[in-house]
């Protein structure tokens, strides 16, 4: 189906479930709720379009109630495909019959979702008795090519907004839509979705917040993936796990806590968080833990993306708005030469009303409306690579507010980052980092010293003999620093050594006198010169 084509499908879809007063128009004749006719168009038109509506079911603050309550029919609950082309898919990926590679299979699919679906399974021991219990995740037949229809109706989408629409400079939608284009892409790579599967398993091995399921690499190709079972209560059964008496408060807080660790800590984030992808394990209602599936959207973010984000955070939290206007202008996020005064009182206009206020009375879409004012008044530049991130945070407070509606986000997060901060900083770290970029510059400096005694040697006349004179002493004031750097840096180890002795050796009374007092005769002796 050609971009034109499936634009015209996008228009019939919207004519036919008479989603006109979505936008403002007429009420549908049409009998249905509104929000299964939204639903059932998002279905029809497939997988990105099914992405969108599993991210609005989690903001009932934004979307009306009845909207989000069937929306989150798509987070797992989208029609199947016959589990006759599930088994051939299997059998053709692993080259053997799906009944000599388990010991048993479910054809009934336990889920089936917007590019794949998901069977139980029991693997089958070397002396053929049943083993462990597993999922066979199966990806939709043919999803590749329905993927590239709507990414190419986007990039057409995007190119008419970026000619015609005044918003296109800020909100740069070809940037996005190439960003949303590496995320599906990546989603429909299973081997890579069980590589993120491992990874954020070992980061959290042995952690009481959450557990991973263990990938079976055997079993697993680009379109099937085999993962352990996990037995646990969906995060959308309340009122199960209300009976069972799980601390809410404890369960929100934890979730909170999860994603600016695997945010901040990690640098490895699970990006999928909707409730169908979330199971709790209720086994210790008073600190229960979750168990997380489906890693097929993951994100990461540059250090210094990190470190931005974790200072605006920090500012925000400590009501410091002339910080959050300062990073905003260092990181390029709104224009150079943007007015710090005037973006810190633009953002505590925005900010000070919702301080310190549970989530239950703060209005989220009045919240967004502001903030996207003051994004249009500043030329705010919108960062695709942060859109997933963004996109993550909405849906971790649409939980959150679910499950416990007076949790304080800020109260929780804070510590974190913080910590985070502290251990960036810390000695170790700065001694790491030195580690690996100290031998690198090293190698550099004589390289980047004769390229630029090469370019200073083309000038001509008394301006190159200036040149060369300022370069030669530029390159004995470097290497007499050297010099006095290593002598220093040599002294203070005698030094340190001797208090360490000291403190900690055994004998180190005898030992450390001696140390001191050559770390102190050679400092000494180098300020002398």
């Amino acid at each position: 189906m050609s971009a034109l084509a499936r634009l015209w499908h996008i228009h019939a879809t919207y004519r036919r479930f008479g989603l006109k007063e979505f936008l403002g128009g007429a009420p549908s004749k049409d009998p249905r709720p509104r929000g299964e006719r939204l639903r059932l168009a998002l279905e029809g038109l497939g997988p990105v379009f099914i992405k969108l509506g599993q991210a609005l079911s989690t903001r009932p603050d934004i979307v009306p109630h009845d909207i989000a309550d069937e929306l989150a029919k798509l987070q797992d609950r989208v029609p199947p495909f016959p589990s006759a082309e599930a088994r051939a898919l299997i059998e053709q990926a692993l080259g053997k019959p799906v009944d000599g590679l388990f010991a048993s299979f479910e054809d009934a699919p336990m889920a089936a979702a917007s590019v794949a679906q998901v069977h139980g399974a029991v693997l089958r021991n070397d002396d053929g008795t049943p083993g462990m219990p597993v999922v066979v995740k199966v990806l939709r037949p043919g999803i590749e090519a329905k993927v590239a229809e709507d990414i190419a109706v986007m990039y057409a989408l995007a190119r008419w907004a970026e000619r015609w629409s005044p918003l296109a400079r800020r909100l740069r939608p070809l940037a996005i839509v190439a960003e949303f284009e590496h995320i599906l892409t990546d989603e429909l790579d299973l081997m890579r979705e069980g590589a993120n599967a491992c990874l954020l398993r070992r980061n959290w091995l042995g952690s009481p917040l959450i557990y991973h399921p263990i990938v079976f690499w055997d079993f697993t190709r680009p379109n099937v993936l085999v993962m352990e079972r996990i037995e646990g209560i969906s995060i959308r059964e309340l009122d199960r796990l209300r009976g069972m008496g799980v601390d809410f408060q404890v369960l929100a807080e934890r979730g909170v806590e999860i994603f600016f660790k695997q945010t901040f800590r990690d640098n490895f984030f699970h990006a999928d968080m909707h409730p169908g992808n979330i199971f709790v394990d209720a086994r210790n209602p008073a600190a229960p833990s979750y168990l997380a599936v489906d890693f097929g959207i993951v994100g990461q973010l540059t250090q210094d993306h990190q470190r931005y984000l974790a200072e605006n955070f920090l500012a925000f939290f400590n009501r410091d708005y002339r910080r959050v206007a300062e990073l905003h202008v260092e990181s390029g996020w709104i224009p150079e030469g943007t007015s710090v005064e005037a973006f810190e009182g633009a953002i505590r206009t925005i900010c000070e009303p919702i301080w310190q206020r549970p989530l239950k009375d703060i209005s989220f879409g009045f919240f967004l409306l502001r903030l996207f004012q003051v994004a249009r008044r500043f030329n705010y530049q919108v960062q695709p690579q942060l859109v997933l991130l963004q996109k993550t945070l909405l849906q971790v407070e649409g939980l959150g507010r679910q499950l416990y509606d007076e949790l304080d986000l800020w109260k929780t997060a804070k510590p974190i980052l913080e910590q985070w901060m502290r251990d960036r900083l810390s000695p170790q770290a700065l001694a790491q980092q030195a580690k690996f970029q100290l031998p690198v510059l090293a190698q550099a400096l004589p390289r980047i010293a004769e390229r630029t005694l090469r370019e200073l040697e083309r000038g001509e006349g008394l301006g190159g003999a200036v040149a060369r004179r300022q370069q030669a002493a530029l390159l004995d004031a470097v290497e007499t620093n050297g010099r006095r750097t290593r002598w220093a840096l040599l002294a203070g180890s005698l030094l340190i050594s001797g208090v360490l002795l000291m403190a900690l050796a055994p004998g180190g009374a005898l030992l450390a006198p001696v140390a001191l007092l050559a770390g102190a005769l050679f400092a000494g002796w180098r300020a002398l010169r």
